[in-house]
């Protein structure tokens, strides 16, 4: 099968249209359309219904579609295994990881990578689904529980455990809890018991619901559950690692807080020697190390 014509139709079912694939590939519509009906040919079958409105594939041309994909992320990775030979650091780093991890632990730090590696380009992709990184959804990964895939190098990186937290000016308006039975008259901010989050989090608000509280706050992620609380509207569910960078912040109700809950690092074997993976591995690491110390001088572990 002719490698061009696979990489023209890639492009072709890609951008759902001729035009669109001609201009990526710096090629004219009609050359574009030539090379997919003689691939259409070599195949006896038709890969696209076409109408006014662009191109759709038909059932061959989504089976044709799914191994070009997979095909282009094997090369992708192959691509930055031949770039990660070199000494230098540079290049794309895709790492996921959760809205609430991403985007009030790491994001914050991040300027410290990028001091070191300024021709390190991140992409960043918060969100609670886990992105297959076998299939090269993702390069990395930071999850609050161990890697299930297989072919995966996974660390663990540190322990993380949801507790109460509220303001100070809050509790002077509000009142300060002296025992569990005293939430019923007060407003928990959390996460609900049914959105995506660490099976922890979600007992310990079901715990909570237990002690008849009136009035409730749900918020989708953590970030919202901070807001809210920071604006002194109740007693937030949070993870223990946001007090270092919300010293304003009071915990609440020290015997309540969730089980451990682990969190990794991980990321493809045959990335393993990628020097963009090493250096956000040690980035990491030693931020981990920071963080750990700061919350021991605080008095939080």
């Amino acid at each position: 099968m002719d490698w061009d014509k696979l990489r023209i139709f890639h492009a072709v079912a890609d951008a759902g249209s001729l035009t669109h694939a001609g201009d990526a590939l710096h090629l004219s519509q009609s050359a574009v359309s030539r090379q997919v009906r003689a691939l259409e040919e070599s195949l006896n079958t038709t890969l696209f219904h076409r109408h006014a409105r662009g191109l759709i594939l038909t059932e061959q041309g989504e089976l044709l579609f799914d191994a070009t994909r997979a095909m282009s992320k094997r090369l992708d990775a192959a691509a930055a295994r031949i770039r990660d030979s070199e000494e230098e650091v540079f290049g794309e780093l895709r790492v996921t990881t959760t809205l609430g991890f991403g985007s009030m632990w790491l994001a914050p730090r991040l300027h410290k990578l990028y001091e070191k590696f300024p021709d390190l380009n991140i992409d960043l992709m918060l969100e609670e689904r886990v992105l297959d990184l076998p299939m090269r959804e993702a390069d990395c990964a930071i999850r609050m529980k161990e890697p299930s895939q297989a072919d995966l190098i996974r660390k663990r990186l540190m322990s993380v455990r949801m507790r109460l937290y509220a303001t100070e000016g809050y509790l002077k308006t509000h009142g300060v809890l002296m025992h569990p039975e005293d939430l019923t008259n007060h407003r928990i901010i959390c996460q609900n018991t049914g959105a995506a989050q660490v099976s922890a989090g979600s007992a310990l608000v079901q715990h909570l619901l237990t002690y008849d509280v009136q009035s409730r706050l749900n918020v989708n992620n953590y970030f919202g559950v901070l807001q809210a609380v920071q604006h002194d509207l109740g007693i937030g569910v949070l993870p223990d690692y946001i007090v270092e960078e919300s010293p304003e912040l009071v915990r609440v109700l020290p015997e309540l807080e969730s089980a451990e809950v682990p969190v990794y690092l991980a990321y493809p074997e045959e990335l393993r020697h990628s020097k963009r993976i090493q250096a956000f591995r040690d980035f990491v690491q030693e931020e981990i190390m920071e963080h750990r110390k700061h919350m021991r001088e605080q008095g939080n572990i």
